[in-house]
């Protein structure tokens, strides 16, 4: 079979799913993806798949856009004939879907990996979004064989909402993370906490800053790492916003790196205090497979992955005050973050390693053989 991935990000395509590309291609399958540009280019080619370049914003909010965006994924799905199409994310699900039924394609899988601001935010923007998004969502649904979820909240939504029947909705464990790269060390003596996400203020950056500050102020031997890449969407942080936490010692903030496996051996508890609609986490998964205990949100998609006081802490979104005293639990109790790390780390080995998770994506697009 024709396998055709549709993309947001390039990244995405060998960081989130290139376990997954792979394992389709062991079972005979050609794989062709498309993606907005030609970013990282040589990391998806190294796959073993054929790259189209389709242009498009994902937090661009012209009609034009979209519609162009749409007429040319129509044009590729032409020409390529794919026996099967699977894409994440709202535009490529939305328009990838619809260009599908346009052309007569039967075999859509479209995964949706989390809702997104739209679906966070009570402004009234977001509810004129919604509006409209769902009327998208539901006409993209009508032609697809299995909408696939990352988390129960998004699938249960989109069901009550009746934007699909509940028989075509399946949940897998998020993305999976692969056990071989991501492997389990020694927690390290000192209290070291580690934040990876995009830099916006929905992933909860400035929650971790002023709560690690507040930590510092009882613990000065903690250490607050903040890893990830300034960005250009809404609600991105400026780096003028960011400094004071850094000047004043509250936070390190290295940057953007290609490989967080450094920094995750020298942590002792990974925090993740995001209010923005996510699937499932990657970095919590990731920092599982190395035997981290974990302080996120009690919040669609983190909550999947963490039990509360089993192998890690739950907050409330938008509390630094209580993100702190989470943490300051952490720094006190070291046999219990022990204990949580052990735990992390069992229960990712019973149902987030890719494979298990892969297993299940091939099995629902019917891609065994």
């Amino acid at each position: 079979m024709k396998v055709l991935i549709i993309s947001p990000k390039n990244k995405t395509l060998f960081n989130f799913r290139g376990d997954l590309i792979r394992e389709i291609i062991s079972k005979g399958h050609e794989v062709v993806t498309i993606g907005p540009n030609q970013d990282y280019i040589n990391d998806v080619l190294e796959l073993g798949v054929r790259f189209i370049e389709v242009p498009f914003s994902k937090d661009n909010l012209s009609i034009l856009g979209d519609i162009n965006y749409y007429n040319e994924l129509k044009k590729v799905l032409k020409a390529e004939e794919p026996d099967l199409i699977f894409s994440y994310t709202i535009k490529p699900v939305v328009y990838g879907s619809l260009a599908a039924q346009r052309v007569g394609v039967k075999e859509v899988y479209p995964m949706v990996t989390g809702l997104g601001r739209v679906y966070a935010s009570k402004s009234f923007k977001a509810k004129v979004l919604r509006l409209i998004t769902g009327l998208l969502y539901k006409q993209a649904f009508k032609g697809s064989k299995k909408v696939i979820f990352q988390n129960n909240d998004d699938l249960r939504m989109l069901t009550s909402l009746r934007y699909l029947p509940k028989e075509k909705a399946v949940r897998v464990n998020g993305s999976g993370v692969n056990m071989e790269r991501f492997t389990p060390n020694d927690l390290p003596d000192k209290p070291v906490f580690l934040m990876i996400a995009r830099i916006i203020k929905e992933k909860g950056v400035f929650e971790f800053a002023e709560a690690a500050r507040m930590v510092k102020a009882e613990h000065p031997e903690a250490r607050f790492i903040l890893l990830g890449g300034y960005d250009n969407s809404i609600g991105a942080i400026k780096p003028i916003e960011l400094e004071p936490y850094i000047s004043d010692g509250s936070i390190e903030f290295p940057g953007e790196t290609k490989d967080v496996v450094p920094y995750l051996k020298k942590t002792k508890v990974f925090v993740l205090p995001t209010y923005y609609r996510e699937g499932l986490p990657r970095t919590i998964l990731e920092a599982m497979a190395m035997a981290r205990p974990i302080v996120t949100t009690d919040w669609p998609g983190c909550r999947d992955a963490v039990i509360d006081g089993y192998n890690g802490l739950l907050v409330q979104p938008q509390d630094s005050k209580g993100l702190a005293e989470k943490m300051k639990f952490m720094v006190e109790n070291p046999i219990t973050v022990k204990q949580m790390s052990e735990n992390s780390l069992k229960l990712c080995k019973e149902k987030y390693d890719v494979d298990i998770v892969n297993r299940h994506m091939v099995e629902i697009m019917g891609l065994e053989q």
